[in-house]
């Protein structure tokens, strides 16, 4: 009875070390990939106002192209 009880209590310590390491790292993990998506985020903002006007003109090109295809349908 004593050898199952000194198992159980070892298996027990075992699993509680297990989880927290496990939940260490998934907060490692998790900090990490908020600060990507912050980086790739402020990245995304400066492409967009460098290259605005560029873009303000193709989207106009794009619509006026749809308007004026759309009038043949």
């Amino acid at each position: 009875m004593r050898k199952i009880a000194v198992k159980v209590k070892g298996k027990a310590t075992a699993v509680r070390c297990g989880l927290k390491n496990f939940i260490s790292r998934h907060r490692y993990v998790s900090g990490i990939t908020v600060i990507e998506l912050v980086l790739i985020l402020v990245i995304v903002i400066a492409l967009l106002l460098i290259f605005k006007s560029q873009l303000i003109n193709l989207i106009n090109t794009i619509f006026d192209k749809i308007t004026s295809e759309s009038s043949g349908i």
